[in-house]
């Protein structure tokens, strides 16, 4: 298989905790452009195989190539993010006390240091590229609210947002829809559809009727190997999806 036009290959992927084999033998690959649903038990190896790909942890073995030709398991969580993944955890981390619009400001200036981004002249093009950003992500009447205010599902799209601040070539979304009401489920699917469109976006799961919303491509993990992949019809009538996972 030909890493060539591949935003993220895995092959022969392992690693072990405490004699536990957390990823055994994955292999995965993710054409440029699109977008990957990733479902399965608890303990299927998800969160671990985003810890890989992000550099948080290394597999004992395996090859884990971005972009082509850029051999991850070279690299530090902080080069990697530098280099364009981009990953939002299930929980919303965002600047309460700041506003939705300098939410977006600090992560588009990559500023660690929050006050020096504040008090800089925010620049044309920022400024443009913050509207597209609000744009997407569906704030635009709420960018001089507080983030605090925001309700659950905005707090994860504002979050969606700082990640896209930072351009990333490849987004790893972890369960973006838990906790949210049904319309914010659905505006969910639509928005990250939207990103899409210029972005590869790995999204990992629980929620069925949402990953039907995104209608891609969908991988089902199990005892960290991949079960069974294809579209979602496929693989929710894989008798052994069904036994693992989705039941009866």
């Amino acid at each position: 298989m030909s890493r060539k036009n591949t935003i993220l290959y895995l092959d022969g992927v392992s690693v072990s905790f405490d004699g536990f084999k957390a990823i055994n033998d994955l292999s995965l690959v993710l054409d440029r452009g699109e977008m990957r649903a990733i479902i399965g038990p608890n303990g299927a190896g998800k969160t671990t195989m985003m810890d890989i790909i992000t550099g948080k942890t290394r597999p004992d073995q395996g090859e884990v190539y971005f972009d082509g030709d850029i051999d991850l398991t070279r690299h530090d969580e902080a080069d990697i993010a530098m280099m364009g993944i981009g990953r939002k955890f299930q929980k919303p981390t965002v600047f309460e006390s700041q506003t939705v619009e300098d939410n977006i400001l600090l992560s588009l200036q990559g500023s660690r240091s929050i006050f020096p981004a504040l008090f800089n002249r925010v620049t044309k093009e920022n400024r443009e590229r913050i509207d597209e950003i609000l744009e997407t992500i569906r704030l635009v009447a709420r960018r001089r609210d507080l983030a605090s205010g925001l309700s659950h599902g905005q707090k994860q799209w504002l979050e969606i947002g700082m990640l896209l601040a930072q351009d990333p070539k490849l987004l790893l979304v972890d369960e973006p829809v838990a906790g949210m009401t049904d319309a914010e489920t659905e505006e969910t699917a639509r928005l990250l559809k939207d990103i899409a469109r210029n972005h590869s976006v790995v999204v990992v799961e629980h929620d069925m009727h949402f990953v039907r919303e995104l209608g891609v491509k969908v991988t089902c993990l199990h005892e960290g190997s991949v079960l069974s992949e294809g579209p979602l019809d496929f693989v929710s009538a894989d008798e052994r999806v069904i036994e693992v996972y989705l039941g009866r």
